[in-house]
């Protein structure tokens, strides 16, 4: 909140001060009085205005009063109706009364000045001052909250670079300067103004680390900036002119909220009085701004689909040729790894998710790289980061990686209402054991924490440590559905496939083929599975494992009994979903992902449309 000193007005000598617009300066009045004086009166020109109230509760006194009692409940405060054209230009007179006293002056000379800040703190895309807020230094949730956002400028807009654009400390181009957040300075003061004040641009040191701001040349094309404030670097002395002026600052997030910070940078600027040189610089007047950085969200698989990123590898063009196809019918593009690239990694869906960032002025994808680093380690950074693409990654050192930090195990919910709790992003799924012991699996604790103070998909965990891979999306998918809720959550049911087979034995089709036409695996009769106890007891037959791109699935082709020329699994299978509006395509991935504990999901990747829901408009 914007704040000055108080000013003290004493009768020896004329006192002079400074008053910043926007802002109610308190005169203290009861602190200078002479000794016998018990009243008091002021004298102010047209150019500033004097409130005089009560203590709590504030009740002002009836107006036309020409004195005052000096009570220290009274508070007197003054406000400048514009700036001054010349220091001192304002006359305030205070007289002091007593019953036995003579009449004693004191006076006070003032000087306007305008110093605001103006940031996007209505977060409508355009920058507003920030005076005219109740309290720009709080960020506050919801559809009537304030305060302004902040994106890492985790993109590469520099193609020489290596790393990300906050990593360095430059604005590569007119690009680069987009994914920052506009700040600007505007102050109106006499022409010598900064001959005896400075403002200084300032950030906590605990903040430091986590922002870079950018002061703008003035008057230069093409634009250059100079780093003002950043990690090592908590404040600046602004060399600023009198007279009328707009300086722009550009502020740089370098950090994603994490659980050693909240997310929240508050930038401040503090005007000083130097004209004392014997003294310190004085306090006059301060005012900060709120930023709260824009976590990263993830996209559930009822958004639209725009880009689909698979693998190449030995044997699996049939594959590729079919997930493009698929694509191509839900109108998305297509990026293939090389196999010279991935290493023989196939698994596409474990090494990264891809999510969004957004600021009312700009919403950018953002590869999150999970720390599972095998041959696809380089993928995310060599062929996904780039101009407007960001990169972020967390997590644990090489060797401290279980399989529940891959990012098959990470998924993200449709919007949904709990109880009477909104979560209109979703919330994120992550798979973890049921308790602790010497052969579970944990998620990381720093990636689930990073997760967890993004805020806005609030976490939950599931038991998935009994199965053999362990990741949530082997046993639970969502898909769009015309329903209320606007989607459909399908859970793996190898009970269903037994009761449908079942069926078929009933039927007479005990000797029908599973897995026929499955290359490199033996295949077996119906009859043959119903009366497999072990693998009755493992209950791990049919997993739903799938790609969701809008209305068009890709699912696990499942080599079941074909029954009057059609196989009956994908027959069930397409009974519940085509009702829904669903178009089904089953991909043939056996021997290249399924055989190797993995299904078409994990083999691909999909970076969807931003939800339509401005995350800042939520509650947590």
């Amino acid at each position: 909140m914007a704040q000055g000193t108080a000013i003290r007005a004493a009768p020896e000598q004329p006192t002079r001060a400074v008053c910043v617009l926007g802002t109610a300066t308190r005169l203290d009045v009861c602190g200078s009085a002479p000794k016998g004086c018990t009243s008091f009166s002021i004298t102010a020109p047209p150019g500033v205005a004097v409130d005089i109230t009560h203590g709590s509760p504030a009740k002002k006194n009836p107006s036309g009063s020409s004195k005052w009692p000096l009570d220290p409940k009274l508070e007197v405060t003054l406000r400048m109706k514009a700036a001054s054209s010349s220091m001192d230009d304002q006359k305030v007179q205070i007289s002091y009364y007593g019953p036995k006293a003579p009449t004693v002056q004191a006076l006070l000379y003032l000087t306007g000045v305008e110093i605001s800040l103006l940031a996007d703190v209505t977060r409508s895309g355009k920058a507003k001052p920030a005076r005219s807020m109740k309290d720009q230094s709080t960020w506050t949730w919801g559809p009537s909250g304030q305060g302004a956002i902040l994106l890492v400028n985790c993109d590469r807009n520099n193609p020489q670079s290596s790393g990300t654009d906050c990593e360095d400390e430059e604005v590569f181009d007119s690009k680069d300067a987009q994914d920052l957040s506009l700040l600007t300075l505007s102050t109106k003061t006499p022409k010598d103004f900064f001959t005896r004040h400075r403002l200084l641009l300032h950030v906590a040191k605990s903040e430091m680390a986590r922002v870079r701001v950018f002061q703008a040349a003035r008057g230069k094309l093409p634009s250059t900036y100079k780093v003002v404030l950043g990690p090592q670097q908590p404040c600046s002395h602004l060399e600023l002119l009198g007279g009328q002026h707009r300086t722009d600052f550009y502020v740089e997030g370098l950090a994603f909220p994490d659980a050693h910070f909240p997310g929240v940078i508050s930038l401040s600027v503090s005007l000083l009085d130097t004209s004392n040189p014997e003294l310190p610089d004085a306090l006059v007047f301060q005012d900060s701004v709120a930023f709260r950085v824009a976590p990263w969200i993830m996209t559930p698989n009822t958004q639209p689909p725009q880009e689909v990123y698979m693998c190449s590898i030995f044997d699996n063009e049939d594959f590729v040729k079919a997930v493009a196809a698929l694509a191509k019918k839900a109108k998305c593009k297509v990026t293939v790894c090389p196999e010279e690239e991935n290493q023989d990694d196939q698994w596409m869906q474990d090494e990264m998710e891809i999510g969004y960032i957004q600021a009312p002025h700009k919403t950018m994808p953002v590869v999150f790289d999970s720390p599972r680093d095998r041959g696809l380690k380089d993928f995310p950074v060599r062929r996904v980061l780039g101009p407007n693409f960001g990169y972020v990654t967390t997590g644990p050192l090489t060797g401290q990686v279980t399989g529940l930090d891959a990012f098959g195990n990470l998924e993200v919910s449709p919007p949904v209402t709990v109880g009477k709790k909104g979560y209109p992003l979703g919330r994120i799924l992550m798979g973890s054991s049921c308790y602790p012991s010497k052969e579970s699996r944990e998620v990381h604790q720093a990636l689930w924490d990073f997760l967890a103070a993004q805020r806005v998909q609030a976490p939950v965990q599931l038991y998935s440590d009994w199965l053999y891979v362990g990741h949530v999306d082997e046993f639970l998918s969502f898909v769009p559905a015309p329903n209320r809720k606007g989607f459909r959550l399908l859970l793996a049911s190898p009970r269903a496939c037994y009761r449908l087979l079942e069926e078929q034995l009933r039927q007479g089709r005990g000797e029908q083929l599973l897995l026929g036409g499955a290359q490199k695996k033996k295949q077996q009769r119906i009859k043959d599975i119903l009366s497999n106890k072990k693998l009755r007891e493992q209950n791990s037959y049919a997993e739903v494992n799938m790609l969701v791109l809008g209305k068009h699935l890709g699912i696990p082709k499942p080599f079941g009994p074909v029954i009057n020329g059609r196989c009956c699994l994908e027959e069930r299978v397409r009974s519940l979903l085509e009702p829904l509006g669903l178009h089904c395509t089953f991909i043939d991935d056996f021997t290249p992902y399924h055989l190797l504990h993995g299904e078409v999901h994990c083999g691909t990747n999909v970076r969807r449309k931003p939800f339509d829901f401005k995350w800042w408009n939520m509650v947590p």
